[in-house]
C-alpha cells in the first residue's frame, strides 16, 4: 500500500507549501426530501419562498420535486460551510408549514409512483431539458430511484498546491495539465480506498418496504414495513440504489482526462435497444428521455467520486473538463447521517479532508481492467457485508480483513492529517482519525450499526424511526437563531432567482427540440 514519502511530508512542511493547505476549498451539497408529518412523500410544489429551483444558487431540488437540495458556497474550512447549511435549514424551516425534511438516505413511505412528482423547472428550455432528463430517469429505472438523498462533499485544492507539486517532482507540462493529472491519481486512489468511507460513514442498512413495492429482493424482513441486510453499510449505494445495470459495460477507471471524457461522450452518443424500446417521445409528441443512447447526458453516470468544473452557461460538463481541465472533485457516497441534524459533521469533513489529501499525495498507479474488478467487489462486498465479521477483501489479488487493511489504511492518512493540523493550527484532523479508528475496532460504532441497533431496541420501525428523528431536527432548526441580515438576504435571493427564471423563459427565441439539437452539437 503506498504512503506518504518523507520527501512529500517534508515539502508540506516548509512555509510556502504549508501555508497552500490553508486555502483547501470545501463546498457541501445536502438532499432530503420534504415529507408529511405521517412520513409520506410531501405532495406540494416547491415552495415559492424559497425561490426558484431553476436558478437559486443554494436551494433547489434535485430528481423529485419532494428532494429539496442545498448547496453551499466553497469555504476554505469546512465549518464554514456547515455553518452555511444550517442556516438554509433554518431559513428552509420557516416556509415548509407541518412538513418535515427527512434525515435518512433512503426515503420515507411511498405510495406509489404515481404519488412521486418529478421536480418542475419552469417553461424555458433549460428548464424543460432539466424535466426531461428526469422523466428519462424515472422511464430507466423507476421513480423511488429519484427519492434516494445523499451528501455530495465537494474538494478543491489550490493552484499553488499543484504548482509546488509539480515543481518537486521535477514534471514539465502546463499547469492545467498537472493539476488535471494530480486529481485523477487522486481519484485512482480513492476508488481503491473509498470502502472504507462506506464502511465508517453508511448509515443505510434498512429500508421501508414500499421502496421496493412488489420488486423482488434478497432482504430480510426486521417487522411488517422493514426490511434490511444484517451486516449492509449502505443500502443507499448497493444495486437497490444508485446502481445501474445498462452501466456495468462502462470501463471508467479513471486512468486520465482523455479516457474519462471519451468514455463519456460515446456513452452519450451509443444507442441502446432497451432505451430505444421506450421511445425518445410518446404519442403526443412528449419526451420521453432526451435520448435514446446509453447516457441522456454526463450526469447520469452514477460513480462514487467525479472530476468537475464548473461550467458556463449551456455548457456539457464533458466539454468544459475537454477545454480547461478537473477544477474540483465531487464525492457522491456519502450517506446522511440520521443522528446529524446536518447529516454530515465537522469531523467526518476533517477526516474526508485529510483522506482525500492522503489520495492526492500517494503514490497512484494507473489501474488495469484486473483492478478494476477487483476495486468493484471490494466496494460491493463492503456496501452488503461491511460489518460481517472476519469479513475480507482482496488486495492485489490476496485476501485481507477489512479490520487490518482499514487500520492501516488509517494508519497513512495519519501523516496528511498530521500535515493539516499543522498548517491550521489545530490537532482536529488527527482526532477525527481517532473517532474513526475506533469505529474499525468496534463496528457497533458505525452509523449503520447504531441505526439497526436503534430499531431493534426500541423495536420500531424504518419508518417510525424516521419520524422520530426528523422531528428532533426539526425541533432544533425551528428554533435555531437566524439573524435579520440573514434572513433578508435569503428572502432577496430567493426573490431574485424567481425573477431571474421570469426573465430567462421570455428569452428563449428558439423550440425546444432545436435547444437539444444545439445542446447535443457540442459533444
Amino acid at each position: 500500500m503506498p504512503q506518504l514519502s518523507q520527501q512529500i511530508l517534508h515539502l508540506f512542511r516548509q512555509p510556502e507549501a504549508r501555508e497552500q493547505l490553508t486555502h483547501i476549498l470545501h463546498g457541501i451539497e445536502k438532499e432530503s426530501l420534504r415529507a408529511t408529518a405521517q412520513a409520506s412523500l410531501a405532495q406540494t410544489p416547491h415552495p415559492r419562498a424559497l425561490g426558484s429551483t431553476l436558478t437559486h444558487p443554494s436551494i433547489t431540488t434535485d430528481y423529485s420535486e419532494a428532494l429539496l437540495e442545498f448547496i453551499t458556497p466553497v469555504y476554505e474550512r469546512a465549518d464554514q460551510a456547515l455553518e452555511h447549511l444550517r442556516q438554509l435549514h433554518c431559513y428552509t424551516y420557516r416556509h415548509i408549514g407541518d412538513e418535515m425534511l427527512w434525515v435518512n438516505s433512503m426515503p420515507c413511505r411511498l405510495e406509489g409512483e404515481s404519488n412521486i412528482p418529478i421536480a418542475y423547472y419552469g417553461t424555458s428550455n433549460v428548464g424543460r431539458m432539466k424535466y426531461v432528463y428526469r422523466e428519462g430517469l424515472a422511464n430507466r429505472y423507476n421513480k423511488a430511484m429519484q427519492t434516494i438523498a445523499g451528501i455530495h462533499y465537494n474538494f478543491s485544492l489550490p493552484e499553488g498546491f499543484w504548482r509546488l507539486l509539480q515543481q518537486h517532482r521535477g514534471e514539465q507540462g502546463s499547469l492545467q495539465t498537472y493539476q488535471s493529472r494530480g486529481y485523477f491519481r487522486l481519484i485512482r486512489n480513492f476508488r481503491r480506498y473509498s470502502w472504507l468511507l462506506i464502511y465508517l460513514f453508511g448509515a443505510s442498512p434498512a429500508l421501508s418496504r414500499s421502496f421496493l413495492e412488489a420488486r423482488p429482493n434478497d432482504l430480510e424482513s426486521l417487522d411488517a414495513d422493514t426490511l434490511y441486510r444484517p451486516w449492509a453499510t449502505s443500502l443507499r449505494m448497493s444495486d437497490l440504489g444508485y446502481q445501474s445495470n445498462a452501466q456495468s459495460s462502462l470501463k471508467v477507471c479513471f486512468n486520465g482526462l482523455e479516457t474519462y471524457t471519451a468514455t463519456l461522450r460515446e456513452a452519450i452518443s451509443t444507442p441502446y435497444a432497451p432505451y430505444q424500446k421506450i421511445g425518445l417521445k410518446d404519442n403526443e409528441g412528449h419526451y420521453r428521455q432526451l435520448n435514446t443512447n446509453l447516457l441522456q447526458i454526463e450526469n447520469e453516470y452514477y460513480s462514487s467520486i467525479r472530476p468537475k468544473r464548473v461550467t458556463q452557461s449551456g455548457e456539457k460538463p464533458v466539454c468544459a473538463l475537454t477545454a480547461r481541465g478537473v477544477e474540483y472533485i465531487e464525492v457522491r457516497c456519502l450517506d446522511l447521517n440520521p443522528f446529524s441534524a446536518l447529516g454530515i459533521s465537522v469531523e467526518q469533513c476533517h477526516f474526508l479532508d485529510a483522506f482525500l489529501l492522503f489520495c492526492a499525495l500517494a503514490d497512484s498507479p494507473l489501474i488495469d481492467d484486473e483492478e478494476c474488478i477487483e476495486l468493484d467487489r471490494n466496494y460491493s462486498r463492503v456496501i452488503n457485508e461491511g460489518r460481517r465479521p472476519g469479513l475480507t477483501l482482496s488486495r492485489q489479488g490476496q485476501p485481507i480483513e477489512v479490520k487490518a487493511w482499514a487500520l492501516r489504511v488509517i494508519e497513512q492518512v495519519a501523516g496528511a492529517a498530521g500535515l493539516l493540523d499543522e498548517a491550521n493550527n489545530t490537532r482536529a484532523f488527527s482526532a477525527s482519525l481517532m473517532a474513526e479508528k475506533a469505529k474499525v475496532e468496534d463496528p457497533s460504532l458505525t452509523p449503520s450499526a447504531q441505526v439497526l441497533a436503534h430499531l431493534q431496541n426500541r423495536s420500531q420501525s424504518f419508518i417510525e424511526f424516521g419520524i422520530e428523528s426528523a422531528l428532533e431536527h426539526r425541533a432544533s432548526f425551528s428554533q435555531c437563531h437566524l439573524d435579520e441580515a440573514q434572513r433578508a438576504e435569503l428572502e432577496r435571493m430567493a426573490e431574485q432567482s424567481l425573477e431571474e427564471q421570469r426573465v430567462i423563459e421570455e428569452q428563449d427565441s428558439i423550440d425546444f427540440d432545436t435547444y437539444l439539437e444545439h445542446y447535443f452539437a457540442q459533444t
